[in-house]
């Protein structure tokens, strides 16, 4: 972040100069906002430059989401709140996609034609059930069925086709060709769900330099009964548990320039960090556009999240993906033949895109809790450990949004997501094995960090990383290597005080 910040220096000073050099060939007028535009960026990158004070809370911090802050109770409810700075005119079509975030779908045909088409292959009958209360899915307990966790499913590329593909960045991942690109454990009567996640855990024992032993749960993911043969001998599995929803709208505001401006990709500084972007097709634009969103950032928007988990999760389709069949691939022929919930054989649209566009609405303006605690000397001390350990070379603190989002409470906000929205190499420990776009089997997105301290509240649950297996917060940083490592072992070195300090802080978020 430190080196982010100087880069910005070093890019001002080149703005400057251009504005010097253009002056006269583009009047007055353009010198003149072109010298707006440059302190604007000044202003920005002097906002925020990591704070190297920690005797106080900075100014606005208070405020992670800037103006659309949630100052509420907290509870189950704090992460369903919209932005607060919304109109009253507004809230209403904030209300109606909350309606259909929680909405149950059914079975094709169906008297309620506005809620039919599920399947026939589903991982969750709605979006809350994955996401309950907008918080944080959960591995499966022992002898549980999942169903806020799942199984992505991919192959390398067999054919020089499929290789194209992948290097136009036209497709993320091969999808297995019998299952498709998730595994789902459910359907409709009369067909078979596609088989079952199975998870068994070793311990690893971690032992910290004042001898406190740790024992984390390493997981092992594999399938079983499956119901259509077998899978490809060259299928690559990666768990996911649903992410928390709140801040989408404010991320994918991030202007793109900005989270461009803290990659590395080479390490051109040594300093161990090489932050990447995704680069995914977006289906909205019909061009590559930065990923922002899912465990590996290969999403570049809310609508495209949104819309791939209608089809994949629930076999719904929208107006971006209208085939009413979900996941179903050609080899599952009953799946694909079976009754939709669309208007005729035409319009195979189920989620129309009334509907879509509330419930994108809904996931854009879900609202970020305010801090708590900021000027508590433990959370201080905690924050200052948070910074001189590192860790924010990839959880960035600060980003101010662009003046052009697509709504107006994301617009010009000063935010705090703890989040470079880039991939990183988090070691051996936490490999998938499985490409997704630009990410490699070893590289995730850092996941924002507001309001990690309020899971058990929201989730009734602590736990943490792409696949749940984190107890807490103390285990997922136990988890980092890689580019992780030198801040992991920052805390490993620690003693009890400054780690529980530590952890105060991340609970403040």
């Amino acid at each position: 972040m430190y080196k982010a910040w100087h880069d910005s220096r070093t890019l001002s000073a080149l703005f400057v100069l251009l504005a010097v050099l253009f002056a006269g060939a583009a009047g007055p007028a353009a010198a003149a906002q072109q010298q707006t535009d440059e302190a604007e960026r000044q202003r920005i990158a002097d906002v925020i430059a990591p704070t190297t004070d920690f005797t106080k809370a900075e100014k606005f911090e208070l405020r992670p989401g800037g103006a659309a802050t949630v100052f509420k109770p907290v509870n189950r409810d704090i992460f369903s709140h919209a932005s607060a700075n919304m109109s009253f005119e507004r809230e209403l079509t904030f209300k109606v996609g909350n309606g259909f975030f929680k909405k149950l779908w059914v079975s094709s045909p169906s008297s309620t034609t506005a809620s039919d088409g599920l399947g026939p292959l589903f991982n969750a009958r709605s979006c809350q059930r994955c996401h309950l209360k907008d918080g944080r899915g959960h591995p499966p307990a022992l002898g549980e069925v999942a169903e806020s966790m799942f199984l992505r499913l991919s192959v390398p590329p067999r054919t020089e086709a499929e290789k194209q593909l992948r290097a136009a960045h036209r497709v993320a991942v091969i999808p297995e060709p019998t299952y498709g690109g998730q595994l789902q454990n459910f359907a409709l009567q009369g067909m078979d769900g596609e088989g079952e996640m199975t998870i068994a855990y070793t311990p690893v024992p971690v032992t910290l330099a004042d001898g406190t032993v740790i024992e984390l749960r390493k997981p092992h993911y594999g399938v079983a009964n499956l119901k259509y043969g077998p899978m490809h001998p060259d299928v690559m599995l990666s768990p996911r548990v649903a992410p928390p929803m709140l801040g989408l709208g404010l991320l994918e505001a991030i202007p793109a320039g900005a989270v461009l401006a803290n990659a590395d990709a080479d390490d051109r500084d040594g300093d161990g960090i090489s932050g990447r972007p995704n680069r995914v097709w977006s289906d909205e634009a019909g061009k590559v556009k930065l990923g922002r969103f899912g465990w590996k950032a290969g999403q570049p928007s809310v609508a495209q999240q949104s819309a791939g988990a209608f089809g994949g999760d629930m076999g719904i389709s929208t107006p971006l993906y209208p085939a009413p069949y979900g996941d179903c691939t050609p080899v599952q022929a009953d799946c694909r033949a079976a009754p939709h919930g669309g208007a005729d054989a035409t319009d195979t649209v189920e989620a129309t895109a009334e509907m879509f566009d509330q419930l994108v609405f809904y996931s854009r303006n879900l609202g970020v809790p305010a801090r708590r605690n900021i000027d508590d000397p433990e959370v201080l001390k905690g924050k200052q450990l948070f910074y001189e350990s590192g860790c924010i070379a990839c959880h960035t603190p600060k980003f101010v949004t662009g003046r052009d989002s697509l709504g107006p409470e994301q617009a010009f906000q000063l935010i705090w997501p703890y989040t470079d929205l880039l991939l990183h190499d988090m070691g051996e420990g936490l490999a998938d094995g499985r490409p997704e776009g630009v990410a490699n089997g070893r590289e995730w997105r850092t996941p924002p960090l507001w309001g990690i301290g309020h899971t058990k509240a929201v989730s009734d649950h602590t736990f943490f990383l792409h696949d749940g297996r984190a107890r807490n917060l103390l285990e997922a940083i136990l988890w980092h290597g890689g580019e992780g490592e030198a801040a992991k072992q920052q805390v490993v070195e620690m003693q009890a005080t400054d780690r529980d300090a530590l952890i105060a802080f991340l609970n403040s978020l």
